[in-house]
C-alpha cells in the first residue's frame, strides 16, 4: 500500500517539478489526449502479442508503457503536461498528488452497493503502487537483465496494464 510517508514525498517532489518546469500547468488539449490514448492502446496490443510470442521482457516494457501514456492522458485531461526529464518519475508522483482522489471517488462510485469505502481505497493505492512497480521493473529488466524475464511476471504486467488502463480511461473526458 501507499504509505502516507510516500504520499506525502510525492506531494514534496510534484512541487518542486512544477517550481522546475518537470511539469507544467496547461490547458487540456485534445489532440494530446487522442495521441496518448492511441499509444496506450498499441502498448496494450503489443504486449499482448510479444506475450503470445514468449518475448517477456517485451511483454513487460509495452504493458508498463500502455500505463505510463493512459496516466499522461488523464494528467494532461487534468490541465498538467510531464516534460522530457526524469518523465516516468515525475509521472508516477504527479499521478498521487493529482488523480489519486480522482480514482477512488470513481471507485467509490462505481462500486458502492457491492463494495466498502475501504476496499476502494486500498485498491486505487494498490493500482498506483502497480504503476510504481511496473516502473522500477521495467528500467531492471530493460537496462539489467540480459535473460528472459520469466512468464509469470510478464502475464502480471500485462494484467496490470489492462487493469490501470482501464481505471484510467473512464477519467479521461474527450
Amino acid at each position: 500500500m501507499l504509505t502516507e510517508q510516500y504520499i506525502k514525498a510525492a506531494e514534496k517532489s510534484v512541487q518542486h517539478y512544477l517550481e522546475d518546469g518537470l511539469i507544467k500547468k496547461l490547458q487540456k488539449d485534445r489532440n494530446v489526449v487522442t495521441v496518448l490514448i492511441i499509444n496506450a492502446q498499441d502498448s496494450l496490443r503489443m504486449a499482448e502479442h510479444a506475450l503470445k510470442e514468449k518475448s517477456y521482457l517485451w511483454t513487460i516494457v509495452c504493458s508498463y508503457y500502455s500505463m505510463f501514456y493512459i496516466a499522461n492522458a488523464v494528467l494532461c485531461v487534468k490541465g498538467y503536461k510531464v516534460g522530457y526529464k526524469v518523465a516516468h518519475k515525475v509521472t508516477a508522483d504527479a499521478l498521487i498528488v493529482f488523480v489519486r482522489h480522482r480514482l477512488k471517488q470513481s471507485f467509490i462510485d462505481e462500486y458502492q452497493e457491492s463494495k466498502s469505502e475501504a476496499l476502494a481505497l486500498i485498491q486505487t493505492d494498490e493500482m498506483l503502487e502497480d504503476f510504481e512497480k511496473e516502473r522500477e521493473k521495467r528500467s531492471v529488466f530493460q537496462y539489467s537483465t540480459t535473460e528472459h524475464a520469466k512468464e509469470a511476471k510478464a502475464k502480471t504486467s500485462l494484467d496490470r496494464a489492462k487493469k490501470f488502463y482501464g481505471e484510467l480511461f473512464r477519467l479521461v473526458e474527450l
